[in-house]
């Protein structure tokens, strides 16, 4: 019988094509040297090299690595940092037609017979040098202001939670997109071996509004291992990372160079980069067991770091004890490390939920700053504060004197940045006296993304990746750098 129906159905012509020349040559040469040997290699490159698929920045960096502090559910700007006077002035009239100008309503206020204008409860000061506006609500903030960069002319394309934090996360509503800190890790790679590019953060306990989906952090298109690692708070900082009962160490890493021979021999045969993915994730892994473990380890830290970052501190999963892990990860170069603070959801009883997350957020944001710059830290870390959009200048539903909600507002939000490369006691932007639209400076979020990518050294046209034909960016074929932002 004739052999010629055995084929491999796993290759594509263009595989065939490309191994039957020097690229089968060099992988037969290597394999009858030591495949192993050159497998693992290839894993120790990657890894001792950080991995990073530039090579290294574009240009010299002002940052060194991020720390995102993302308040999902879209905190209210006017009871913050944009105060308008007007809203107190004409409290409980209808917001004027030529102000909506037209826009789009979500489907919680669309219907409202009326609009009525909400002014803050909350009073404003100024502080500084910068005469910076902050509400008596961020006392702690307030007196770090000349520190800060502020945007207010912040703007999205989204009116929902969900498509806007993946579009603010991703640079695309649609799930499926890398998020940041990935494009970030594979571009740049890691500065630490012994601990991932990207870590998560979230604040324990928060219950209720959106919730937040591991999407938000995933490497989508992009290689496995450029997926954020989730840290929480308690004894099992990482799930699924100690060894199961009876494993010992020595036992783990005889079973990793076992299975590193497998991988090796499975590589050669499929070329499937994800079994490097894979791999690298294993002995990641295997390293992480001592490195987590002494950086979940804050027993150490002296009592005035507790009390500069508050009493949450000390119970963990915390923001605040989130703040404090994220400057010790920031200590050890991590390159991306995002905290995510939900809650910020106010439809209703507006007054009384910003005063929780207020209380919650305040005091360890400032903390993280000061302990930061402090450490010699700030300058080459980028610390970014801020939610996926803003809230109405009018009030969903009933208002009241001392009760009143604010639906979805993608036009005009608010947020700040503090740390490397970017100018201090500097506010960018402006709003009108409503609050609802743009009149100076709009920064949209692919402006944004693109800025934060310059800080990092890396030109957001040129870090691609081609998937399914089509080569991807994290800004897509939008943004731009906002230079007025850098120092």
């Amino acid at each position: 019988m004739c052999g010629c129906h055995n084929e491999n159905k796993n290759y594509s012509r263009r595989d065939f094509l490309g191994r039957t020349t020097l690229g089968l040559g060099a992988a037969a040469l290597s394999s009858m040297i030591a495949p192993q040997k050159s497998f693992a290699s290839t894993i120790s490159n990657l890894t001792s090299t950080g991995g990073g698929i530039l090579g290294g920045p574009h240009f010299t960096p002002k940052a060194k690595r991020v720390i995102y502090l993302f308040q999902s559910g879209g905190p209210s700007q006017m009871e913050l940092f944009d105060p308008k006077p007007m809203l107190n002035k004409m409290v409980g009239q209808d917001m004027p037609d030529s102000v909506f100008g037209g826009q789009r309503l979500t489907g919680m206020s669309a219907g409202q017979a009326s609009f009525p204008l909400a002014g803050s409860v909350f009073d404003f000061k100024q502080h500084g040098d910068s005469g910076a506006w902050v509400s008596d609500l961020m006392p702690h903030t307030a007196k770090i202001v000349d520190e800060l960069c502020f945007i207010k002319s912040m703007h999205t394309d989204a009116i929902n939670h969900d498509p806007a934090i993946t579009f603010m996360q991703t640079g695309s509503e649609l799930p499926g997109r890398p998020s940041i800190g990935s494009w970030l890790s594979y571009g740049l790679g890691s500065d630490n071996n012994n601990l991932p590019s990207f870590v998560v953060l979230i604040t324990k306990g928060k219950v209720g509004g959106q919730p937040l989906y591991a999407r938000l952090w995933g490497n989508g298109f992009l290689p496995s291992h450029h997926q954020g690692t989730q840290f929480r708070g308690g004894k099992d900082a990482v799930l699924y990372l100690e060894n199961p009962p009876g494993i010992s160490s020595a036992g783990r890493r005889n079973q990793l160079d076992y299975l590193q021979e497998l991988e090796a021999l499975n590589h050669q045969k499929n070329g499937d980069p994800e079994i490097l993915a894979r791999m690298q994730q294993y002995e990641m892994a295997y390293r992480m067991q001592t490195s987590v473990p002494e950086i979940m380890d804050v027993e150490k830290e002296p009592d005035h770091i507790y009390d500069l970052y508050g009493p949450d501190s000390k119970i963990p999963g915390t923001f605040a004890a989130n703040c404090l892990l994220a400057r010790r990860l920031a200590e050890r170069d991590v390159k991306f490390i995002q905290l995510y603070h939900q809650g910020w959801d106010a439809h209703g009883n507006l007054p009384n939920k910003m005063k929780e997350q207020c209380k919650d957020t305040d005091q360890a944001t400032a903390a993280l700053i000061t302990d930061l710059k402090q450490r010699g830290l700030l300058d080459d870390t980028l610390v970014i504060w801020g939610g996926e959009f803003g809230r109405t200048s009018y009030s969903q539903g009933k208002l009241t004197d001392a009760n009143y909600g604010r639906d979805h507002h993608p036009k005009c939000f608010t947020m700040f940045m503090a740390g490397a490369g970017v100018k201090k006691g500097y506010s960018h932007g402006m709003t009108d006296e409503f609050g609802y639209n743009i009149i100076k400076d709009p920064v949209h979020v692919h402006d944004f993304q693109a800025t934060i990518m310059h800080l990092l050294g890396v030109d957001h046209e040129a870090l691609t990746f081609k998937h399914q034909g089509r080569r991807y960016r994290l800004t897509d074929v939008h943004g731009h750098v906002v230079k007025d932002l850098l120092t």
